[in-house]
């Protein structure tokens, strides 16, 4: 009933501020509900972009009631990977083979859920491990979401010392989290991405690495996270951190976190080392361990 009353007067505040500025025209990308384009692109497939909102756009007005499965179906994917793209890419899917894993993600998407509760939420994920090599399992743990469909996920690359993002995401990407801290100008529809996996868009990390501890820490970080979580009720947001042990990074990022899991990969990591982390977390969002072959 509250949910009702919540999104009654949500759809009530649009129709009055439709009335009172009836000249404006197509509004912007960040006021439109529950829509996220256009997402930045590259001029090499800004025709592909353009005609995917022409077709999706046709006769699309704003739903008179709140239907999860018909707003989130407005989240573009103009780049759809193919099973067998996933596969190589060893992307989850539906009805992929190894059931085992697959049904793993979705315990972890159920326990995580669980513990967050209703509404959107955070989920920090860093490896324990020494090296990079946790991106994926940052990825499919946002995929394990969207294939929800109820649910539309968000990935955002905070790892500025990792490129693995671009060989899991179909569309070219440009400018990411650091260049958007960095530059009060930009908005935030120019670092969103499509990724290739229906319900799921990307934000990289971004081109300026040497100076990401102090991004991160900036104001406009959190603000950043902030409207990212204001524009949809029910996404999950995976925030891929650098390795916890080696980076002053993920200690930022864990303040823009409302859960915290680890991944371990697999003969690098001690129960020593997995304690002394938790210990240094020092934090009840800590929400448990993901272990990587």
């Amino acid at each position: 009933m509250e949910d009702n009353k919540l999104y009654n007067a949500l759809l009530k505040s649009q129709d009055e501020r439709r009335r009172l500025e009836p000249d404006r025209g197509e509004a912007r990308a960040e006021e439109n509900f529950r829509k996220e384009r256009p997402y930045a692109v590259s001029e090499r497939d800004r025709l592909v972009h353009t005609q995917t909102r022409v077709d999706t756009n046709e006769n699309e007005n704003p739903p008179t009631v709140y239907d999860s499965s018909m707003s989130l179906g407005l989240i573009g994917n103009p780049k759809p990977w193919s099973r067998e793209q996933l596969r190589e890419r060893k992307i989850i899917y539906s009805g992929m083979p190894d059931k085992e894993v697959m049904d793993a993600y979705r315990e972890l998407r159920i326990q995580l859920r669980n513990r967050a509760g209703e509404g959107n939420f955070t989920i920090m994920f860093s490896s324990l491990g020494n090296g990079p090599g946790g991106l994926l399992t940052a990825f499919n743990l946002a995929a394990a979401f969207a294939l929800d469909s109820q649910t539309s996920a968000l990935l955002v690359d905070c790892d500025p010392y990792s490129n693995e993002l671009g060989g899991l995401v179909s569309s070219p990407m440009g400018a990411g989290v650091t260049d958007f801290v960095g530059d009060r100008s930009m908005a935030i529809k120019s670092i969103l991405y499509p990724s290739g996996v229906e319900r799921l868009t990307v934000i990289p990390a971004g081109t300026h690495a040497s100076s990401a501890v102090e991004l991160f820490s900036a104001v406009r970080m959190r603000e950043l996270i902030t409207e990212l979580k204001a524009r949809y009720p029910d996404r999950c947001i995976v925030l891929n951190a650098p390795p916890f042990r080696e980076n002053t990074e993920a200690r930022i990022i864990e303040r823009f976190a409302d859960q915290i899991v680890f991944g371990v990969p697999f003969g690098e990591v001690t129960g020593e080392i997995i304690t002394d982390a938790v210990d240094a977390l020092g934090s009840d969002k800590f929400s448990g361990l993901i272990f990587q072959e």
